[in-house]
Protein backbone atom coordinates (compact mmCIF):
# COMPACT_ATOMS: atom_id res chain seq x y z
CA UNK A 1 0.00 0.00 0.00
CA UNK A 2 1.64 3.03 -1.07
CA UNK A 3 1.13 6.43 1.37
CA UNK A 4 1.85 9.91 0.88
CA UNK A 5 3.67 11.91 3.08
CA UNK A 6 2.79 15.21 3.23
CA UNK A 7 5.38 16.93 5.46
CA UNK A 8 8.20 15.37 3.58
CA UNK A 9 6.08 17.24 0.22
CA UNK A 10 5.76 20.22 2.02
CA UNK A 11 9.25 20.86 2.72
CA UNK A 12 10.31 19.66 -1.01
CA UNK A 13 7.39 22.28 -2.61
CA UNK A 14 9.15 24.82 0.14
CA UNK A 15 12.59 24.41 -1.11
CA UNK A 16 11.42 24.75 -4.50
CA UNK A 17 9.81 27.63 -3.75
CA UNK A 18 12.91 28.89 -2.48
CA UNK A 19 14.90 28.55 -5.35
CA UNK A 20 12.69 29.96 -7.75
CA UNK A 21 12.27 33.38 -5.43
CA UNK A 22 16.08 33.20 -5.47
CA UNK A 23 16.35 32.82 -9.10
CA UNK A 24 13.30 35.83 -9.88
CA UNK A 25 15.70 37.95 -7.25
CA UNK A 26 19.01 37.24 -8.62
CA UNK A 27 17.51 38.90 -12.26
CA UNK A 28 15.51 41.84 -10.69
CA UNK A 29 18.23 44.81 -10.56
CA UNK A 30 17.40 47.08 -7.64
CA UNK A 31 17.08 50.37 -8.58
CA UNK A 32 16.27 49.99 -12.36
CA UNK A 33 13.54 51.14 -14.81
CA UNK A 34 13.36 50.09 -18.01
CA UNK A 35 11.39 50.52 -21.01
CA UNK A 36 14.13 49.19 -23.02
CA UNK A 37 13.32 48.03 -26.64
CA UNK A 38 9.86 48.99 -26.64
CA UNK A 39 9.59 50.98 -30.05
CA UNK A 40 7.36 53.83 -28.81
CA UNK A 41 7.56 56.70 -30.40
CA UNK A 42 6.57 59.87 -27.74
CA UNK A 43 6.69 62.85 -29.50
CA UNK A 44 5.16 65.18 -26.64
CA UNK A 45 4.22 65.45 -22.26
CA UNK A 46 0.84 63.59 -23.04
CA UNK A 47 3.10 60.35 -25.02
CA UNK A 48 5.17 59.97 -22.18
CA UNK A 49 2.62 60.63 -19.24
CA UNK A 50 2.57 57.29 -17.63
CA UNK A 51 6.35 57.07 -17.99
CA UNK A 52 6.84 60.29 -16.14
CA UNK A 53 4.27 59.22 -13.17
CA UNK A 54 6.43 56.22 -13.04
CA UNK A 55 9.56 58.04 -12.81
CA UNK A 56 7.87 60.43 -10.40
CA UNK A 57 6.78 57.51 -8.01
CA UNK A 58 9.93 55.43 -8.11
CA UNK A 59 11.89 55.58 -5.19
CA UNK A 60 15.86 55.12 -4.95
CA UNK A 61 15.69 55.42 -8.81
CA UNK A 62 19.50 53.91 -9.61
CA UNK A 63 19.23 53.31 -13.48
CA UNK A 64 16.84 54.22 -16.16
CA UNK A 65 16.46 52.58 -19.32
CA UNK A 66 14.80 54.48 -22.47
CA UNK A 67 16.34 53.15 -25.62
CA UNK A 68 14.91 51.66 -28.27
CA UNK A 69 12.60 54.41 -28.63
CA UNK A 70 12.30 57.38 -30.00
CA UNK A 71 11.72 60.82 -28.33
CA UNK A 72 10.78 64.14 -29.51
CA UNK A 73 12.09 67.34 -27.57
CA UNK A 74 8.70 68.12 -25.62
CA UNK A 75 8.65 64.70 -24.36
CA UNK A 76 12.10 64.88 -23.23
CA UNK A 77 11.47 67.60 -21.84
CA UNK A 78 8.65 66.31 -19.75
CA UNK A 79 11.45 63.58 -18.85
CA UNK A 80 13.63 65.47 -17.71
CA UNK A 81 10.94 67.73 -15.40
CA UNK A 82 10.27 64.12 -13.65
CA UNK A 83 14.24 63.46 -13.19
CA UNK A 84 15.40 66.92 -11.29
CA UNK A 85 14.03 65.17 -8.16
CA UNK A 86 15.90 62.07 -8.69
CA UNK A 87 19.51 62.11 -6.54
CA UNK A 88 20.37 58.83 -6.81
CA UNK A 89 20.39 58.40 -10.76
CA UNK A 90 23.62 56.45 -11.27
CA UNK A 91 23.22 54.86 -14.59
CA UNK A 92 21.32 56.59 -18.10
CA UNK A 93 21.46 53.95 -20.22
CA UNK A 94 19.90 56.58 -23.59
CA UNK A 95 20.74 54.58 -26.28
CA UNK A 96 18.65 55.05 -30.07
CA UNK A 97 16.50 57.39 -28.67
CA UNK A 98 16.18 59.68 -31.52
CA UNK A 99 15.39 57.35 -34.70
CA UNK A 100 13.54 59.11 -37.16
CA UNK A 101 13.81 62.31 -35.24
CA UNK A 102 15.05 65.64 -37.65
CA UNK A 103 18.91 66.04 -36.11
CA UNK A 104 17.73 69.88 -34.84
CA UNK A 105 15.40 67.93 -32.63
CA UNK A 106 18.23 66.15 -30.91
CA UNK A 107 20.23 69.18 -29.05
CA UNK A 108 17.69 70.76 -27.32
CA UNK A 109 16.25 67.37 -26.46
CA UNK A 110 19.61 66.14 -25.00
CA UNK A 111 20.37 69.48 -23.09
CA UNK A 112 16.92 69.39 -21.22
CA UNK A 113 17.91 65.99 -20.17
CA UNK A 114 21.10 66.35 -18.86
CA UNK A 115 20.22 69.94 -17.26
CA UNK A 116 18.10 67.77 -15.29
CA UNK A 117 20.72 65.81 -13.88
CA UNK A 118 22.61 68.13 -12.83
CA UNK A 119 19.78 69.99 -10.84
CA UNK A 120 19.29 66.48 -9.41
CA UNK A 121 22.43 66.41 -7.96
CA UNK A 122 22.75 63.03 -9.29
CA UNK A 123 26.40 60.87 -9.59
CA UNK A 124 26.60 59.19 -12.74
CA UNK A 125 28.59 56.42 -13.20
CA UNK A 126 27.36 54.94 -16.73
CA UNK A 127 26.32 57.27 -19.65
CA UNK A 128 25.28 55.54 -22.82
CA UNK A 129 24.03 57.46 -25.75
CA UNK A 130 25.38 55.38 -28.92
CA UNK A 131 23.20 55.02 -31.87
CA UNK A 132 22.26 58.56 -31.70
CA UNK A 133 23.34 60.31 -34.93
CA UNK A 134 23.87 63.68 -33.51
CA UNK A 135 26.98 64.94 -34.75
CA UNK A 136 29.00 67.23 -33.37
CA UNK A 137 26.18 69.52 -31.76
CA UNK A 138 25.27 66.77 -30.08
CA UNK A 139 28.16 66.72 -28.49
CA UNK A 140 28.14 70.28 -27.64
CA UNK A 141 24.47 69.83 -25.74
CA UNK A 142 26.18 67.40 -23.16
CA UNK A 143 29.24 69.18 -23.41
CA UNK A 144 28.27 70.97 -19.92
CA UNK A 145 26.48 67.97 -18.24
CA UNK A 146 30.15 66.28 -19.36
CA UNK A 147 32.17 69.07 -16.86
CA UNK A 148 29.58 69.05 -14.47
CA UNK A 149 29.80 67.33 -10.76
CA UNK A 150 27.12 64.85 -12.45
CA UNK A 151 29.81 63.58 -14.50
CA UNK A 152 33.32 63.30 -11.59
CA UNK A 153 31.92 59.81 -10.96
CA UNK A 154 31.86 58.65 -14.42
CA UNK A 155 33.15 55.20 -15.09
CA UNK A 156 31.06 54.11 -18.20
CA UNK A 157 31.27 56.83 -21.26
CA UNK A 158 29.68 55.33 -24.22
CA UNK A 159 29.05 57.29 -27.57
CA UNK A 160 29.69 54.61 -30.50
CA UNK A 161 28.57 55.49 -33.43
CA UNK A 162 27.04 59.03 -32.63
CA UNK A 163 28.59 60.56 -35.75
CA UNK A 164 31.30 62.87 -33.69
CA UNK A 165 33.25 63.55 -36.43
CA UNK A 166 36.88 65.71 -36.04
CA UNK A 167 35.11 68.42 -34.33
CA UNK A 168 32.93 66.40 -31.96
CA UNK A 169 36.11 64.65 -31.03
CA UNK A 170 37.88 67.59 -29.86
CA UNK A 171 34.32 68.89 -28.15
CA UNK A 172 34.41 65.55 -26.08
CA UNK A 173 38.32 65.83 -25.35
CA UNK A 174 37.57 68.90 -23.66
CA UNK A 175 35.09 68.58 -21.65
CA UNK A 176 36.48 65.14 -20.15
CA UNK A 177 39.91 67.37 -19.92
CA UNK A 178 37.88 70.20 -17.96
CA UNK A 179 36.06 67.43 -15.97
CA UNK A 180 39.04 65.89 -14.46
CA UNK A 181 40.35 69.13 -13.64
CA UNK A 182 37.81 70.27 -11.58
CA UNK A 183 36.92 66.77 -10.40
CA UNK A 184 40.38 66.90 -9.13
CA UNK A 185 40.05 70.09 -7.59
CA UNK A 186 37.40 68.87 -6.20
CA UNK A 187 39.50 66.05 -4.19
CA UNK A 188 37.76 63.05 -6.13
CA UNK A 189 39.52 62.70 -9.90
CA UNK A 190 37.49 62.28 -12.35
CA UNK A 191 38.51 58.11 -12.94
CA UNK A 192 36.73 56.73 -16.50
CA UNK A 193 37.48 53.22 -16.80
CA UNK A 194 35.44 52.45 -20.31
CA UNK A 195 35.31 54.63 -23.21
CA UNK A 196 33.14 53.62 -25.98
CA UNK A 197 33.45 55.83 -29.60
CA UNK A 198 33.31 53.31 -32.53
CA UNK A 199 32.09 54.34 -36.38
CA UNK A 200 32.41 58.15 -35.55
CA UNK A 201 34.48 59.51 -37.79
CA UNK A 202 36.96 60.85 -35.37
CA UNK A 203 40.33 60.32 -37.68
CA UNK A 204 43.56 61.46 -36.63
CA UNK A 205 42.44 64.75 -35.52
CA UNK A 206 39.78 63.49 -33.15
CA UNK A 207 41.87 61.01 -32.35
CA UNK A 208 44.85 63.10 -31.16
CA UNK A 209 42.69 65.23 -29.36
CA UNK A 210 41.23 62.32 -27.02
CA UNK A 211 44.63 60.86 -26.93
CA UNK A 212 45.29 64.04 -24.75
CA UNK A 213 42.21 63.83 -22.45
CA UNK A 214 43.00 59.92 -22.01
CA UNK A 215 46.65 60.56 -20.82
CA UNK A 216 45.35 62.99 -18.06
CA UNK A 217 42.76 60.30 -17.33
CA UNK A 218 45.33 57.27 -16.76
CA UNK A 219 42.56 54.95 -15.27
CA UNK A 220 40.87 53.68 -18.43
CA UNK A 221 40.60 50.17 -18.60
CA UNK A 222 38.58 49.37 -22.13
CA UNK A 223 39.12 51.64 -24.98
CA UNK A 224 36.66 50.64 -28.51
CA UNK A 225 37.30 53.24 -31.00
CA UNK A 226 36.67 50.79 -33.79
CA UNK A 227 35.80 52.60 -37.79
CA UNK A 228 37.11 55.85 -36.75
CA UNK A 229 39.02 56.88 -40.16
CA UNK A 230 42.47 56.68 -37.90
CA UNK A 231 45.73 56.91 -39.27
CA UNK A 232 49.52 55.99 -38.41
CA UNK A 233 49.19 59.58 -36.82
CA UNK A 234 46.26 59.06 -34.37
CA UNK A 235 47.06 55.74 -33.93
CA UNK A 236 50.91 57.20 -32.52
CA UNK A 237 48.91 59.46 -30.78
CA UNK A 238 46.45 56.71 -29.13
CA UNK A 239 49.79 54.55 -28.72
CA UNK A 240 51.26 57.25 -26.28
CA UNK A 241 48.17 57.73 -24.42
CA UNK A 242 47.14 54.09 -23.87
CA UNK A 243 50.87 53.25 -22.39
CA UNK A 244 50.21 55.71 -19.57
CA UNK A 245 46.82 53.84 -18.52
CA UNK A 246 48.51 50.87 -17.04
CA UNK A 247 45.02 49.34 -16.26
CA UNK A 248 44.01 48.80 -19.43
CA UNK A 249 42.85 45.52 -20.12
CA UNK A 250 40.96 45.80 -23.72
CA UNK A 251 41.95 47.79 -26.22
CA UNK A 252 39.74 47.58 -29.77
CA UNK A 253 41.11 49.51 -32.47
CA UNK A 254 39.09 47.37 -34.98
CA UNK A 255 39.45 48.80 -38.99
CA UNK A 256 41.56 52.05 -38.91
CA UNK A 257 45.08 52.13 -40.66
CA UNK A 258 47.87 51.61 -38.54
CA UNK A 259 50.55 50.46 -41.13
CA UNK A 260 54.15 50.08 -40.33
CA UNK A 261 54.21 53.00 -38.23
CA UNK A 262 51.10 53.11 -36.03
CA UNK A 263 51.96 49.21 -35.53
CA UNK A 264 55.41 50.19 -34.25
CA UNK A 265 54.09 53.01 -32.00
CA UNK A 266 51.44 50.45 -30.39
CA UNK A 267 53.70 47.63 -30.00
CA UNK A 268 55.76 50.09 -27.79
CA UNK A 269 52.58 51.13 -25.84
CA UNK A 270 50.95 47.22 -25.25
CA UNK A 271 54.33 46.03 -24.18
CA UNK A 272 53.75 48.11 -20.95
CA UNK A 273 50.72 47.06 -20.51
CA UNK A 274 50.59 44.37 -18.02
CA UNK A 275 47.18 44.21 -17.48
CA UNK A 276 45.95 44.01 -20.98
CA UNK A 277 44.07 41.23 -21.86
CA UNK A 278 42.05 41.73 -25.48
CA UNK A 279 43.38 43.49 -28.50
CA UNK A 280 41.91 43.65 -31.47
CA UNK A 281 43.28 45.01 -34.37
CA UNK A 282 41.78 43.51 -36.90
CA UNK A 283 41.20 45.02 -40.43
CA UNK A 284 43.87 47.49 -38.93
CA UNK A 285 46.87 46.97 -41.95
CA UNK A 286 49.31 46.31 -39.63
CA UNK A 287 51.20 44.08 -42.20
CA UNK A 288 54.12 42.17 -41.58
CA UNK A 289 56.80 44.41 -40.12
CA UNK A 290 54.01 45.49 -37.89
CA UNK A 291 53.33 42.30 -36.87
CA UNK A 292 56.41 41.83 -35.83
CA UNK A 293 56.76 44.75 -33.97
CA UNK A 294 53.85 43.50 -31.94
CA UNK A 295 54.82 39.86 -31.60
CA UNK A 296 58.12 41.69 -29.65
CA UNK A 297 55.83 43.47 -27.58
CA UNK A 298 53.89 39.93 -26.97
CA UNK A 299 57.61 38.06 -25.98
CA UNK A 300 58.12 41.11 -23.39
CA UNK A 301 54.99 40.86 -21.44
CA UNK A 302 50.82 40.84 -21.54
CA UNK A 303 51.33 37.89 -19.34
CA UNK A 304 47.36 37.74 -18.84
CA UNK A 305 46.44 37.58 -22.49
CA UNK A 306 43.11 36.37 -23.57
CA UNK A 307 42.70 37.31 -27.44
CA UNK A 308 44.75 38.43 -29.74
CA UNK A 309 43.05 39.55 -33.27
CA UNK A 310 45.29 40.53 -36.02
CA UNK A 311 42.87 39.36 -39.09
CA UNK A 312 42.81 41.15 -42.08
CA UNK A 313 46.31 43.21 -41.80
CA UNK A 314 48.09 42.04 -44.85
CA UNK A 315 50.45 39.98 -42.87
CA UNK A 316 52.60 37.06 -44.71
CA UNK A 317 53.12 33.57 -43.47
CA UNK A 318 56.97 34.09 -41.78
CA UNK A 319 55.35 37.14 -39.82
CA UNK A 320 52.45 35.03 -39.00
CA UNK A 321 54.89 32.28 -37.46
CA UNK A 322 56.74 34.85 -35.25
CA UNK A 323 53.29 35.98 -33.91
CA UNK A 324 51.96 32.68 -33.05
CA UNK A 325 55.40 31.96 -31.45
CA UNK A 326 55.46 34.77 -29.41
CA UNK A 327 51.99 33.71 -27.48
CA UNK A 328 53.30 30.40 -26.49
CA UNK A 329 53.63 30.95 -23.10
CA UNK A 330 50.24 32.85 -22.51
CA UNK A 331 48.87 30.54 -19.92
CA UNK A 332 44.98 32.89 -20.06
CA UNK A 333 44.83 32.60 -24.09
CA UNK A 334 41.54 31.49 -25.68
CA UNK A 335 41.43 33.28 -29.38
CA UNK A 336 44.29 34.12 -31.94
CA UNK A 337 42.63 35.46 -34.92
CA UNK A 338 45.27 35.43 -38.00
CA UNK A 339 42.21 35.08 -40.70
CA UNK A 340 42.34 37.25 -43.89
CA UNK A 341 46.25 37.46 -44.43
CA UNK A 342 48.30 36.48 -46.87
CA UNK A 343 49.42 33.15 -45.69
CA UNK A 344 49.11 30.95 -48.73
CA UNK A 345 47.71 27.62 -48.47
CA UNK A 346 51.20 26.07 -47.21
CA UNK A 347 51.49 28.96 -45.10
CA UNK A 348 48.05 28.53 -43.40
CA UNK A 349 48.82 24.59 -42.91
CA UNK A 350 52.33 25.51 -41.34
CA UNK A 351 50.95 28.28 -38.77
CA UNK A 352 48.31 25.00 -38.23
CA UNK A 353 51.16 22.84 -37.21
CA UNK A 354 53.15 25.49 -35.11
CA UNK A 355 50.00 26.17 -33.07
CA UNK A 356 48.93 22.33 -32.64
CA UNK A 357 52.55 22.08 -32.07
CA UNK A 358 52.73 24.41 -28.99
CA UNK A 359 49.27 22.37 -27.59
CA UNK A 360 47.11 25.84 -28.96
CA UNK A 361 45.14 23.85 -31.58
CA UNK A 362 41.98 25.25 -30.11
CA UNK A 363 43.25 28.81 -30.08
CA UNK A 364 43.22 29.07 -33.36
CA UNK A 365 40.50 30.79 -35.39
CA UNK A 366 39.93 30.25 -38.79
CA UNK A 367 41.62 30.99 -41.69
CA UNK A 368 38.92 30.34 -44.30
CA UNK A 369 39.36 34.18 -45.64
CA UNK A 370 43.25 33.74 -46.52
CA UNK A 371 44.00 36.10 -49.05
CA UNK A 372 46.90 33.84 -50.58
CA UNK A 373 50.53 34.42 -50.68
CA UNK A 374 51.41 37.81 -52.50
CA UNK A 375 53.00 38.04 -55.89
CA UNK A 376 56.78 38.46 -55.29
CA UNK A 377 56.14 40.63 -58.58
CA UNK A 378 54.38 43.11 -56.88
CA UNK A 379 55.34 46.57 -56.53
CA UNK A 380 56.32 47.88 -52.67
CA UNK A 381 53.75 49.35 -50.67
CA UNK A 382 52.43 52.50 -51.11
CA UNK A 383 52.01 54.44 -48.31
CA UNK A 384 48.11 54.44 -47.67
CA UNK A 385 48.37 56.96 -44.91
CA UNK A 386 49.00 60.20 -46.33
CA UNK A 387 51.03 61.50 -49.31
CA UNK A 388 54.82 61.21 -49.02
CA UNK A 389 56.32 63.80 -47.24
CA UNK A 390 58.90 65.90 -48.36
CA UNK A 391 62.75 64.34 -47.46
CA UNK A 392 64.94 67.45 -46.06
CA UNK A 393 67.03 65.42 -44.50
CA UNK A 394 70.98 66.54 -45.30
CA UNK A 395 73.48 63.91 -45.87
CA UNK A 396 74.41 63.51 -42.33
CA UNK A 397 70.71 62.71 -40.91
CA UNK A 398 70.39 60.25 -44.24
CA UNK A 399 74.06 58.51 -43.43
CA UNK A 400 72.62 58.01 -39.63
CA UNK A 401 75.57 60.35 -38.22
CA UNK A 402 74.94 62.59 -35.54
CA UNK A 403 76.84 65.39 -37.20
CA UNK A 404 78.63 67.78 -35.03
CA UNK A 405 82.07 68.37 -35.95
CA UNK A 406 82.63 69.85 -32.25
CA UNK A 407 83.38 67.26 -29.64
CA UNK A 408 83.25 68.41 -25.90
CA UNK A 409 84.96 65.40 -24.03
CA UNK A 410 88.91 66.23 -23.49
CA UNK A 411 91.50 65.00 -25.26
CA UNK A 412 89.10 63.81 -28.39
CA UNK A 413 90.25 65.02 -31.82
CA UNK A 414 87.19 67.00 -33.61
CA UNK A 415 85.86 66.31 -37.31
CA UNK A 416 85.46 62.25 -36.92
CA UNK A 417 82.03 62.66 -37.70
CA UNK A 418 83.63 64.06 -41.14
CA UNK A 419 85.42 61.30 -41.67
CA UNK A 420 82.47 58.39 -41.38
CA UNK A 421 79.95 61.16 -43.39
CA UNK A 422 83.00 60.52 -46.38
CA UNK A 423 83.16 56.55 -45.71
CA UNK A 424 79.44 56.22 -45.91
CA UNK A 425 78.71 57.98 -48.97
CA UNK A 426 81.80 56.53 -50.95
CA UNK A 427 82.53 52.98 -49.15
CA UNK A 428 85.62 51.77 -49.36
CA UNK A 429 87.93 48.80 -47.22
CA UNK A 430 91.06 51.52 -47.59
CA UNK A 431 88.92 53.91 -45.60
CA UNK A 432 87.48 51.60 -43.23
CA UNK A 433 91.36 50.78 -42.47
CA UNK A 434 92.26 54.01 -42.03
CA UNK A 435 90.52 54.91 -38.91
CA UNK A 436 92.90 52.29 -36.88
CA UNK A 437 91.93 51.33 -33.55
CA UNK A 438 89.97 54.24 -33.44
CA UNK A 439 86.97 52.96 -36.03
CA UNK A 440 85.09 51.24 -32.95
CA UNK A 441 85.51 53.95 -30.89
CA UNK A 442 84.01 56.39 -33.51
CA UNK A 443 81.03 54.21 -34.85
CA UNK A 444 79.79 54.00 -31.14
CA UNK A 445 79.98 57.69 -30.78
CA UNK A 446 78.90 58.91 -33.70
CA UNK A 447 76.40 56.71 -35.10
CA UNK A 448 72.33 57.21 -34.06
CA UNK A 449 71.12 53.87 -33.36
CA UNK A 450 67.41 55.76 -32.07
CA UNK A 451 66.55 55.16 -36.02
CA UNK A 452 66.41 51.47 -37.23
CA UNK A 453 66.60 51.99 -40.66
CA UNK A 454 69.63 54.37 -40.60
CA UNK A 455 71.36 51.68 -38.29
CA UNK A 456 70.55 49.07 -40.85
CA UNK A 457 71.83 51.10 -43.57
CA UNK A 458 74.79 51.96 -42.11
CA UNK A 459 75.36 48.27 -41.13
CA UNK A 460 75.02 47.33 -44.96
CA UNK A 461 77.43 50.13 -46.02
CA UNK A 462 80.10 48.70 -43.70
CA UNK A 463 79.87 45.09 -44.59
CA UNK A 464 80.01 45.63 -48.56
CA UNK A 465 83.54 46.08 -47.96
CA UNK A 466 84.39 43.17 -46.62
CA UNK A 467 87.17 40.88 -48.41
CA UNK A 468 88.47 37.84 -47.75
CA UNK A 469 91.40 39.48 -45.86
CA UNK A 470 92.99 39.27 -42.65
CA UNK A 471 93.09 42.79 -41.95
CA UNK A 472 89.85 44.19 -44.18
CA UNK A 473 87.70 41.60 -42.35
CA UNK A 474 88.59 41.93 -38.92
CA UNK A 475 88.15 45.46 -39.61
CA UNK A 476 84.60 45.37 -41.06
CA UNK A 477 83.42 42.68 -38.14
CA UNK A 478 85.00 45.14 -35.63
CA UNK A 479 82.95 48.14 -37.07
CA UNK A 480 79.59 46.06 -37.38
CA UNK A 481 79.94 44.22 -33.99
CA UNK A 482 80.20 47.99 -32.61
CA UNK A 483 77.22 49.17 -34.45
CA UNK A 484 75.03 46.14 -33.28
CA UNK A 485 75.97 45.94 -29.71
CA UNK A 486 75.32 49.42 -28.98
CA UNK A 487 71.95 49.35 -30.95
CA UNK A 488 70.99 46.33 -29.28
CA UNK A 489 71.92 47.69 -25.40
CA UNK A 490 69.43 50.43 -26.78
CA UNK A 491 66.13 49.95 -26.41
CA UNK A 492 64.42 45.83 -27.04
CA UNK A 493 61.95 47.61 -29.61
CA UNK A 494 64.22 49.81 -31.21
CA UNK A 495 66.13 46.39 -31.53
CA UNK A 496 63.22 44.76 -33.23
CA UNK A 497 62.97 47.79 -35.57
CA UNK A 498 66.45 47.14 -36.79
CA UNK A 499 66.39 43.47 -37.09
CA UNK A 500 62.79 44.38 -39.34
CA UNK A 501 64.47 47.07 -41.41
CA UNK A 502 67.39 44.57 -41.85
CA UNK A 503 65.13 41.66 -43.25
CA UNK A 504 63.59 44.51 -45.51
CA UNK A 505 66.79 45.60 -46.77
CA UNK A 506 67.89 41.97 -47.82
CA UNK A 507 64.73 41.34 -49.84
CA UNK A 508 63.39 39.13 -47.30
CA UNK A 509 60.25 40.85 -46.24
CA UNK A 510 58.16 43.52 -48.57
CA UNK A 511 58.32 47.22 -47.36
CA UNK A 512 55.59 49.83 -47.27
CA UNK A 513 58.52 52.10 -47.15
CA UNK A 514 59.77 53.14 -51.13
CA UNK A 515 63.57 52.16 -51.09
CA UNK A 516 66.04 51.60 -53.34
CA UNK A 517 66.46 47.77 -53.06
CA UNK A 518 70.09 46.87 -51.78
CA UNK A 519 72.27 44.39 -53.83
CA UNK A 520 72.93 41.84 -51.39
CA UNK A 521 76.47 40.93 -50.91
CA UNK A 522 78.49 38.32 -49.16
CA UNK A 523 79.76 40.26 -46.63
CA UNK A 524 76.24 41.54 -45.65
CA UNK A 525 75.61 38.28 -44.70
CA UNK A 526 78.99 37.38 -43.16
CA UNK A 527 79.02 40.77 -41.08
CA UNK A 528 75.79 39.39 -39.78
CA UNK A 529 76.55 35.74 -39.23
CA UNK A 530 79.81 36.68 -36.70
CA UNK A 531 77.75 39.16 -34.79
CA UNK A 532 75.24 36.72 -34.64
CA UNK A 533 77.04 34.10 -33.16
CA UNK A 534 78.41 36.86 -30.22
CA UNK A 535 76.77 36.94 -27.15
CA UNK A 536 75.16 40.50 -27.43
CA UNK A 537 72.97 39.87 -30.30
CA UNK A 538 69.48 38.87 -28.64
CA UNK A 539 68.41 35.30 -28.67
CA UNK A 540 64.86 36.24 -29.96
CA UNK A 541 65.74 38.07 -32.76
CA UNK A 542 68.39 35.42 -33.96
CA UNK A 543 64.92 33.10 -34.03
CA UNK A 544 63.25 35.93 -35.94
CA UNK A 545 66.35 36.35 -38.74
CA UNK A 546 66.42 32.29 -38.72
CA UNK A 547 62.63 32.14 -39.29
CA UNK A 548 62.87 34.53 -42.54
CA UNK A 549 66.24 33.41 -43.99
CA UNK A 550 64.76 29.64 -43.85
CA UNK A 551 62.17 30.35 -45.13
CA UNK A 552 62.62 32.81 -48.05
CA UNK A 553 66.58 32.24 -48.64
CA UNK A 554 66.20 31.71 -52.41
CA UNK A 555 66.25 35.34 -52.91
CA UNK A 556 69.95 35.23 -51.43
CA UNK A 557 70.78 32.58 -53.62
CA UNK A 558 73.68 34.99 -55.47
CA UNK A 559 75.69 34.62 -51.79
CA UNK A 560 74.49 30.80 -51.05
CA UNK A 561 77.99 30.10 -49.19
CA UNK A 562 77.29 32.87 -46.96
CA UNK A 563 74.09 32.80 -46.62
CA UNK A 564 74.50 28.72 -45.62
CA UNK A 565 77.02 29.58 -42.80
CA UNK A 566 74.16 32.56 -41.81
CA UNK A 567 71.72 29.57 -41.49
CA UNK A 568 73.97 27.25 -39.72
CA UNK A 569 74.92 29.75 -36.91
CA UNK A 570 71.87 31.26 -36.37
CA UNK A 571 70.25 27.52 -36.12
CA UNK A 572 72.85 26.76 -33.52
CA UNK A 573 71.66 30.08 -31.66
CA UNK A 574 67.61 29.45 -31.76
CA UNK A 575 68.39 25.46 -30.84
CA UNK A 576 71.15 25.78 -27.72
Amino acid sequence: MLTFNYDYFKQAMAAEDIAQLTEALAKTHVGELSYKGRGLKLDNAESVKEMVQDIEQFQGLQSLKLEGNTFGVEAAQSIAKALEAKSELQQCHWSDMFTGRLRSEIPPALKSLGGALMTSGARLTELDLSDNAFGPDGVKAIETLLKSSACYTLRELRLNNCGLGIGGGRVLASALTECHKQSSAAGAPLRLKVFIAGRNRLENDGAAALAKAFKLLGSLEEVHMPQNGINHAGVTALAAAMQLNPNLQVLNLNDNTFTKRGSIAMAEAISHLQCLQVINFGDCLVRSEGAIAIAWALKEGLPHLRELNLSFGEITETAALIVAKAVQDKADLEKLDLNGNCLGEDGCEALRETIEGMNLGDMLGSLSDDEGEPDEDDEDYEDEDEDEEEDNEDTEEENGVNGTDDVNEENEEPHHSSELIAFLNSPSSEKLISFGAKRVQLIEQEVDVSDACKVSDVFLKISSVYKDEPEVKRAVFESTDALLRKAFSNSHSRSYSFISSLIVNLGLLKSEDKKIKVSVLPGHLLALEHAAAQEFFPLDQAGVLEAFVSRHGKVLESCSSARDALKTTLAKRTTA
